[in-house]
């Protein structure tokens, strides 16, 4: 295997962990990134969506007693069904209009403008959230979610399908303004991923079957191992984050991205309609 290769493999696996639970959008920096490195191929794009399973595995080693509990109350604890029906459902809308819309998103508005749109609108809108006062949370914990709060995390988790947005972005902020607290809405988003970016990922690879082979294995392998490690890092690092801060910088650095997507595409660095 090329190690040239590899070194990209190890430094995208990397991106999409860090990005992937930030509310700054993974795919934008992946395409940013992949830009940068020359590694844009169709298979490169395959790579992008299937190396997110490596950052679900992190949730899910962080998570492993939730998640145990959960799986071994569903027949007799209310609160464990109630917890994977609201996942459920907060699940099924990205998935009807990832269907019904996704080819469409991707053949209209994967540009330049609409990316660094996104981005800046997403900032000022995690801007307003922020300033919301604190009487307006109503939700303090994931056991008190109603399955109406998970349907709208759900519906704001379809906003990712446009570039730039950011699917934890969207629901996290999303949550907030629907009136979960931050850490709510952060853990949420974070069991949502899971059914999200592992169906993505199946998804993908099943379709593009054909461009695939088994020496792609070590390439796919290394992008796995390095998205879960720093993907591990970051949810860490964000759990405790958020238990005494708040978004705004990252908002700003959503606004400074939007002016980089900009100056990239207009430099002709960057092809941002990929």
């Amino acid at each position: 295997m090329d190690l040239v290769l590899l070194s990209k493999a190890v430094v995208m696996g990397v991106v999409e962990g860090l990005t992937e639970f930030l509310p700054i959008s993974s795919t934008g920096h992946l395409i940013l990134t992949g830009s940068l490195l020359n590694f844009t191929s169709e298979k490169a794009k395959v790579f992008d969506i299937a190396i997110q399973t490596g950052a679900i595995v992190a949730i899910i080693l962080v998570y492993w007693r939730r998640l145990i509990d959960t799986a071994a109350g569903l027949q007799d604890d209310g609160r464990a069904r109630r917890f994977m029906v609201n996942v459920l459902i907060a699940f099924v809308p990205a998935v009807v209009v990832g269907l019904l819309a996704g080819k469409a998103v991707k053949a209209h508005l994967f540009a330049p403008t609409v990316v660094a749109t996104s981005f800046i609108v997403g900032a000022i809108v995690i801007l307003w959230a922020e300033r919301r006062p604190v009487s307006a949370t109503r939700v303090h914990a994931i056991d008190d979610m109603s399955p109406l709060d998970a349907l709208k995390v759900g519906l704001m988790q379809c906003l990712a399908l446009v570039p730039g947005v950011s699917r934890s972005g969207s629901t996290i902020i999303g949550g907030m303004l629907f009136g979960l607290s931050r850490s709510t809405a952060t853990e949420f988003s974070f069991f949502l991923a899971i059914p999200t970016l592992i169906g993505a990922g199946a998804y993908s690879l099943y379709k593009e079957r054909g461009v695939l082979s088994l020496s792609d294995v070590p390439l796919f392998a290394v992008g796995l191992v390095f998205s879960f490690v720093s993907a591990w890092v970051c949810v860490r690092w964000l759990l405790r984050y958020v238990a005494t801060h708040n978004f705004v910088p990252f908002a700003w650095y959503r606004i400074a991205f939007g002016i980089a997507v900009l100056l990239t595409a207009y430099m002709g660095l960057v092809d941002w309609a990929e």
